[in-house]
């Protein structure tokens, strides 16, 4: 099924062979120690290593409802009115679909997907760079998407890749996915990954984005298993890239043991309320204090209408 497809989920695998994911997942571990193939969270793929990079067929299928969750938590980072960038990958493809409802929004892609997630979305703009179509993740790259992104400047910038090391940053498998995510950077005042936890520790051939322009990792909690997810987790957060973790309360977890934490975020939308009027307060003395302006205030008002009146005879 893997040669056939490229990529299969260990659900649809259990449900053709008829038994558990538990039994699945452990057959598939086997076969991996054989060199058969990769496993992936949640299904496996075609070995690779550094250099192959599964296309979007086998990708769309594989950690689906962490990708959801991830574009999720992501949305809400994003204001009305922004002007961002967003970058090729399953994952940002299910971010732009939240965007469509963000009025006043400005996005440039060089993505297929994510401008056709954003086609009826009335109040956002879409904006796609120049370039050559790579039909295996329906991105625009090369000179031309890279020349367009010259002299943009944007608030924020939503990457994925194929792999996030807190040594490295993100990375992908192709050359020229990695040049154009590379202008897509230098294009935005803040930099946002989204990466599953599978990616996590995994290291692939050519460097996007060091860890240092990294502002924020959008992530999913990775299971309690998962040492090498956790570690690096940590690791990033040392070096400080800020960890928003989908799922978790409040939309942020401590890199180090996962366990709710406050984390700084995107400002939130506040309503202002104006306080209702109370009682009057009575200061000493001020009642006779009005009558002694009051009475003064006549007598000047009378003074002037007898000056007119005189003005009038003369």
């Amino acid at each position: 099924m893997v040669r056939a497809n490229g990529a299969v989920s260990l659900r649809e695998l259990a449900r053709v062979v008829q038994t558990s994911e538990v039994t699945v997942r452990r057959d598939v571990r086997a076969l991996e120690a054989e060199g058969l193939l990769d496993r992936r969270h949640g299904g496996a793929v075609l070995p690779g290593g550094f250099t192959r990079e599964s296309g979007f067929p086998q990708k769309s299928h594989l950690a689906t409802a962490e990708k959801t969750a991830i574009a999720d938590l992501a949305a809400g980072l994003v204001e009305e009115g922004e002007a961002i960038v967003v970058g090729a990958g399953t994952t940002t493809q299910e971010l732009a679909r939240r965007l469509a409802r963000v009025p006043g929004l400005t996005v440039v892609t060089n993505s297929l997907l994510v401008a056709q997630a954003l086609a009826h979305a009335n109040r956002v703009e879409v904006v796609m760079t120049g370039g050559t179509l790579r039909g295996s993740n329906y991105a625009l790259v090369g000179s031309g998407a890279e020349q367009s992104l010259q002299g943009l400047r944007v608030s924020k910038a939503f990457l994925s890749g194929s792999g996030l090391t807190a040594e490295r940053g993100l990375s992908t498998s192709n050359m020229l996915s990695a040049s154009v995510d590379r202008a897509l950077v230098q294009a935005a005042a803040e930099v946002v990954v989204l990466a599953d936890h599978s990616k996590l520790g995994t290291d692939t051939m050519f460097q996007t984005v060091p860890t240092d322009l990294i502002t924020r990792l959008v992530t999913d909690d990775p299971p309690g298993h998962d040492d090498r997810a956790a570690t690096e987790l940590q690791a990033l957060a040392d070096q400080g890239v800020q960890i928003a973790v989908a799922g978790a309360p409040g939309g942020a977890a401590d890199a180090g043991n996962h366990q709710a934490a406050p984390a700084e975020a995107a400002p939130a939308r506040q309503r202002r309320d104006v306080p209702l009027p109370g009682p009057r307060r009575q200061v000493p003395g001020a009642g006779a204090a009005l009558r002694t302006a009051t009475a003064l205030g006549e007598q000047n008002a009378g003074a002037e209408r007898a000056r007119v009146a005189d003005l009038r005879r003369r």
